[in-house]
């Protein structure tokens, strides 16, 4: 991977495009740019794009880059949902994420009427249905640009594109050609963020349609990602999150296969770099191998979000996850002989097709012998497109809806009593932010992910302070720095 500082950032623009990436982008961010300029003269002003990000933690990596991009070609970011340039960044994990797009959508058509100039933009996993594609062409046709999940690298070319035709430009891949990560990048905070190590997934649960809009599994060389942790330290980044759909499974489709448990040996090992953290692990992936790294590598923070989905063992087979409720307490329990402070956090679905009460318990026993530091809660939502939206014996919503209750009402409660055992502790803490409440307090993070709110001033922020925790408040603390 070369840095952004070795790609010609003024490519000549007057002979064709490159035909190599990133500088054919490049080549296509300058030609936007002149058009940028051009239309901001006419209208006396900047151009403003507004970037809508849903789903994910990948998403928001995707959203960084094409903000990044959009601010090179001459567009400033604002917070206001109308803009000269909107770009929607879709999740399709719910389908009720769709319909808040199509919401948006009809929002937006009147705003278009008030200036013709504005440019639409659809991208992201919902652009991967060739349905919605299909429904956007005929109920949407002011939508100026749509685009997928394998070809956002190709934001400033297909922009272009539009620009020229004045026309709407639909361009939506079946699969990845190739991973093009050197290409300008913008962080929300200045010392921290994520960073890319796979894309797709193989695992095909049976109510997820993340495999069919991101496609299968694809490692980046772990050169290229060392390399971009350097650069990325260099500029000032003390702590990364390793993403991907599966980060166990990383390495397996390089031509050289490298573990996940490696990676993280190497990137541990990088001068400057003070926190790492990664997501999401699935627990059939989780080696002993990777547990030992976790272990051993002093800057994996001791925070493991591990999905547990169901504490059924029948349910867990429907859902395709390819563990036992077993297995998933085998797992827990090694990785506890090696981390015995770690938080553990968790997903889980209530009301998956066919769950009887006797499957909810067998949740609710796992929840109590885990006892997960916090636990992210679903009604399971019935996505078409997958083999659970065919199952029969879908749970009536009112059984769901006690069920839901009662897990919360558990998880909530033990959560409150693993929060309160580290009151009056001293520990290191990562300061994020001014707190959005009360401007006399900062909010940081420890190293298992906990919340903690403290009296301080924003020199403090992106640097670790020793933090006396001295109250919970459920799910998160008061504290106060020990200067």
């Amino acid at each position: 991977m070369r840095g952004i500082m070795e790609i010609n950032a003024n490519p000549d623009i007057l002979g064709p495009a490159p035909l190599t990436e990133p500088e054919r982008q490049y080549y296509f961010m300058e030609k936007c740019r002149q058009m940028v300029e051009k239309i901001s003269g006419e209208k006396g002003r900047m151009l403003t794009c507004s970037i809508q990000t849903l789903g994910c933690q990948m998403n928001a990596k995707d959203s960084e880059k094409m903000t990044a991009v959009l601010e090179k070609i001459g567009y400033r970011e604002t917070e206001d949902p109308v803009a000269d340039l909107v770009l929607f960044n879709t999740c399709t994990v719910r389908e009720n994420a769709n319909l808040k797009i199509y919401g948006r959508l009809g929002y937006l058509k009147n705003q278009k009427k008030k200036n013709p100039d504005m440019k639409i933009v659809l991208c992201g996993c919902m652009m991967q249905e060739a349905d919605e594609v299909e429904r956007v062409r005929k109920s949407y046709p002011f939508v100026d640009l749509v685009f997928g999940t394998h070809n956002i690298y190709k934001l400033a070319e297909l922009l272009y594109t539009q620009f020229e035709s004045g026309r709407p430009v639909m361009d939506v891949w079946e699969e990845a050609k190739e991973i093009v990560e050197d290409l300008p990048g913008k962080r929300k905070y200045p010392f921290k963020t994520g960073v890319n190590i796979m894309f797709g997934c193989n695992n095909f649960c049976s109510y997820c349609i993340v495999p069919y809009v991101r496609g299968r599994e694809r490692s980046r060389e772990p050169e290229e990602i060392l390399r971009e942790i350097e650069e990325l330290v260099g500029d000032g980044v003390t702590e990364v999150m390793l993403l991907g759909q599966n980060v166990n499974s990383y390495g397996k489709t390089l031509s050289a296969p490298i573990s996940f448990a490696e990676l993280l040996r190497r990137v541990n090992e990088i001068e400057g770099l003070e926190r790492i953290r990664f997501m999401t692990s699935h627990p059939k992936d989780l080696s002993d191998e990777l547990i030992d790294a976790m272990a051993q590598c002093g800057k994996v923070c001791s925070h493991l979000h591990l999905p547990l989905q169901s504490g059924s063992s029948r349910i867990l087979e429907k859902m395709n996850r390819r563990y036992s409720k077993e297995d998933y307490l085998a797992l827990v329990e090694r990785i506890r002989a090696k981390m015995p402070d770690i938080s553990l956090t968790t997903d889980i679905i209530v009301g998956f097709p066919g769950e009887t009460e006797e499957d909810f318990e067998e949740t609710l026993d796992v929840v109590r012998r885990i006892r997960f530091d916090s636990a992210y809660t679903f009604i399971y939502s019935k996505r078409s497109g997958t083999p659970a939206a065919a199952m029969e014996n879908q749970v009536p919503e009112d059984v769901v809806k006690e069920r839901f209750a009662r897990l919360l009402r558990e998880v909530q409660a033990i959560s409150a009593q693993i929060t309160g055992k580290w009151v009056g502790q001293t520990v290191p803490v990562m300061i994020e932010e001014k707190n959005e409440q009360d401007e006399s307090l900062v909010t940081g993070r420890l190293s298992n992910n906990a919340v903690v709110h403290l009296p301080g001033d924003e020199g403090m922020i992106g640097r670790i302070f020793p933090v006396k925790l001295t109250e919970s408040r459920g799910f998160y603390y008061m504290g106060e720095a020990v200067r």
